[in-house]
């Protein structure tokens, strides 16, 4: 019964992306998308799987979301609808190793029209949580490909000099539960779901 559903999600995570690329497919619906996103999470932690650095590295292309919303008289957050990202506002995220074991550098670039917003940073990877810790130091803004603004992030140069010591429970973190040739997925921080592809 396990590999059954597990088959399931992961059919429909892929004719998620498949539909995102622009595949004759209809794309699966919002509220289908986040049942087998918390039912790949659940097959990760009940499976213990672990997912090596190398293994997230290169360029993503975020595909679907779902976001968060606090839930008033009761602890903790509520997941979001879900969306699918807009194709004219391209998100994407790059993770690229360094000479240090489990440890690179995160981009995260929002495209809209002409204009681009390019976030980097130090990353740390805690393989066996599938966590990825990251602090982003540096923006750049580009418009008509053209660098308009590149500078450090306020406090930029003391996160830089101080993230190897910080413990990742006080960095934003992705919690990594899915990661296939084609697709990963993760929770944030904040607890939102996220669907990348790869570009």
């Amino acid at each position: 019964m396990e590999k059954t559903i597990t088959q399931d999600f992961i059919t429909l995570l892929t004719q998620t992306q498949e539909a995102y690329r622009g595949q004759k497919i209809e794309r699966p619906p919002a509220l289908s998308v986040v049942n087998a996103l918390l039912q790949a999470e659940k097959a990760a932690k009940q499976q213990r799987l672990l997912y090596p650095f190398e293994s997230i590295l290169g360029k993503w292309r975020l595909c679907f979301t779902t976001g968060t919303k606090k839930v008033k008289h009761r602890r903790g957050i509520k997941l979001g609808n879900g969306f699918y990202l807009p194709k004219f506002a391209a998100a994407h995220i790059c993770f690229s190793a360094t000479e240090d074991a489990d440890k690179g550098e995160i981009s995260n670039s929002v495209e809209f029209a002409s204009l681009k917003l390019k976030l980097t940073g130090p990353a740390k990877y805690v393989g066996k949580k599938n966590l990825l810790a990251f602090e982003f130091i540096q923006m750049q803004i580009s418009l008509f490909n053209r660098t308009i603004y590149n500078g450090e992030i306020r406090g930029g140069k003391t996160k830089l000099e101080d993230f190897d010591n910080r413990p990742v429970s006080v960095l934003p973190f992705f919690a990594f539960f899915l990661v296939t040739p084609d697709l990963i997925a993760a929770r944030g921080r904040g607890g939102g779901l996220a669907l990348w592809i790869r570009d």
